[in-house]
């Protein structure tokens, strides 16, 4: 299986949380590593979108075909959002897209064991890859500045 976690591109600042939306140069960031996606994941490829306007967003210029899913939102957890994407044992490609600190965290906890809160970009992507028995390869680390 391939997870990949998608961290929402910038955004700007305000409440509700929950409501706001992307800046011009988040969906810029959003495009561009949407454009990226696009040329490397397989067809059929499963979303999990966190239900947050920015995430919403940052899911839109990859695919309108996704899912929202509480287990990829604000108040998830690293082993929630794990089980809401069928980690390690779904057979095909998921992308998730999230909020930090938990996608950092979920990175932290499939490299490591411990769920630790470890800096992740605003609209980067960490693209994993399980290799059975535990093992986990990371195939890429994209910030929306290098594509």
């Amino acid at each position: 299986m391939d997870l990949i976690l998608w961290r929402h591109a910038d955004a700007e600042d305000g409440i509700p949380d929950e409501a706001r939306k992307l800046t011009a140069r988040g969906e810029k960031q959003a495009r561009r590593v949407a454009k990226w996606l696009t040329e490397r994941v397989p067809e059929g490829t499963r979303v999990l979108v966190s239900p947050a306007r920015r995430a919403q967003q940052t899911a839109k210029a990859f695919s309108r075909d996704f899912e929202t899913s509480p287990e990829a939102g604000t108040g998830t957890t690293p082993t929630a959002l794990l089980k809401a994407a069928g980690w390690p044992d779904r057979g095909s490609t998921v992308i998730v897209v999230g909020h930090q600190p938990v996608v950092g965290q979920t990175i932290a906890l499939l490299l490591t064991g411990e769920a630790s809160d470890w800096a992740f970009r605003k609209g980067a992507v960490w693209w994993l890859s399980s290799r059975g028995r535990g093992d986990v390869a990371v195939l890429a680390v994209i910030s929306p500045d290098l594509v």
